[in-house]
């Protein structure tokens, strides 16, 4: 019997700066897989000579989001995709914050504006500040925080995002990101690891689509708050199934508490290359699903 053939799916950044890639192919490989990285874009791929694609690293789909959903749909159509075309589609869009507040899960307070809304001043002016992004967005892209006395900038920061079409999130800033933003890594919905990235809006008013997505990260060890807020996030996934992968990022309230601010469903980084284990139980979860699709 043949090696079961496994697409790590990739882009073109990932292929330059996706460190887990590698590693992850040659784990893959030492299991007895016949894995490759694979480009989402690339032309002329057979994705039905593939038993399994795993997304990683497709860190341009948020600009290019319709094609790339297209692609998911039209992929798990020839082969199995983790994680699977719905949960994609659902975990694209951060209005997901909203459901999974109604959920009951702890989120960082949102609200969304569509274009078309009606706003002013008033919507940008909270004692704590307000970050300001697009729905879709990914690497913190086209988002900033702004203090109070700048609701004008972020006024005028929101409204170029509508003008171009994009829904909008507006959320209170919350001070105590600057002690860390907690990202808890889960593999078919069982913990893994975790680590602690240092504040990434530390310029108010500016919008940097340069700046480092991963500053000052170090290992953490989550409390039992933290681990229960992230678990209610994934069992609040409207999806059969636990994902392949997720990372839950946290940060603190006023009060202390963890609220989720992302749900990364898609192409997180998982930051295996500082934790064996978590890449050796992304690699074991792996194998076993291609060993599912093998049965079949």
């Amino acid at each position: 019997m043949s090696a079961a053939r496994i697409a790590v799916v990739t882009s073109g950044a990932g292929f330059e700066y996706d460190v887990d890639l590698p590693l992850i192919v040659a784990a893959l490989r030492a299991e007895g897989l016949a894995a490759e990285a694979v480009a989402w874009d690339a032309d002329s791929v057979a994705w039905d000579g593939f038993d399994l694609a795993v997304i990683r690293s497709t860190w341009d789909y948020a600009t290019r989001l319709d094609e790339f959903l297209a692609w998911a749909d039209t992929t798990s159509r020839h082969t199995r995709l983790l994680n699977p075309a719905p949960m994609v589609r659902w975990s694209s869009d951060k209005r997901y914050l909203l459901e999974l507040a109604r959920r009951g899960v702890p989120v960082v307070p949102t609200r969304v504006l569509e274009p078309g809304d009606q706003y002013g001043e008033a919507d940008f002016d909270r004692e704590e500040g307000v970050v300001v992004k697009p729905t879709v967005s990914a690497g913190a892209r086209d988002t900033a925080r702004y203090e109070p006395g700048q609701a004008a900038q972020a006024v005028r920061h929101a409204r170029m995002l509508l003008d171009q079409g994009h829904a909008v999130l507006i959320q209170p800033y919350l001070s105590l990101v600057e002690e860390g933003e907690r990202a808890l890594v889960f593999v078919r919905g069982a913990f893994s690891h975790a680590l602690r990235k240092g504040p990434l809006l530390t310029e108010p008013g500016v919008i940097d689509n340069f700046r480092v997505p991963h500053p000052d990260l170090a290992p953490h060890r989550p409390t039992h708050a933290e681990l229960r807020t992230a678990s209610a996030a994934l069992e609040a996934v409207p999806a059969p199934h636990a994902a392949l992968f997720a990372r839950v990022d946290l940060a603190l309230d006023e009060n202390r508490e963890p609220v989720v601010m992302e749900l990364e469903l898609i192409e997180p980084n998982l930051f295996l290359d500082t934790n064996p284990l978590g890449l050796k139980r992304l690699v074991e979860a792996v194998a076993a699903e291609a060993g599912l699709r093998a049965c079949v």
